[in-house]
């Protein structure tokens, strides 16, 4: 079964009932049959974003420990390609964490990403995918 991403923004979105896209993230999750994945960047951002209540860090927590959301593995060798990426997305400009994201769909092949970066994840093309399939 082929993982969906998840990026920072619906982490946040589906916490956060006065996030302006949390129905649109509740509608799209409602969807979604094929397992979660994100990457310790995108946690670490959403934890970021939701610093001012302990109580939803504690729900993004959750999402993690009962396995709604898998983190999939960066690795030493992963670097270089972020790094490539975020020097050829500069203009935008690309994070870490949609680095880390384009590189996990590059390689383990994922086209579908859960975020509210239609913008940037439009413009992103992962090396043999071509274009994202992004929800919602």
């Amino acid at each position: 079964m082929a993982t969906v991403l998840v990026d920072a923004g619906p982490l946040v979105a589906l916490i956060d009932r006065s996030d302006p896209h949390h129905r649109a993230c509740r509608a799209a999750l409602a969807t979604i049959r094929d397992p979660l994945g994100t990457v310790w960047p995108a946690f670490t951002e959403a934890m970021y974003l939701l610093r001012s209540s302990a109580d939803a860090q504690r729900a993004l927590w959750d999402m993690i420990n009962v396995g709604g959301v898998r983190f999939r593995e960066l690795g030493h060798d992963d670097c270089p390609r972020m790094r490539e990426l975020m020097w050829k997305y500069r203009d935008l400009p690309m994070d870490l964490a949609d680095a880390a994201l384009v590189r996990v769909a590059e390689r383990e092949r994922l086209r579908r990403v859960f975020t509210i970066d239609r913008h940037d994840f439009e413009i992103y093309r992962p090396h043999r995918l071509g274009r994202f399939e992004i929800l919602p």
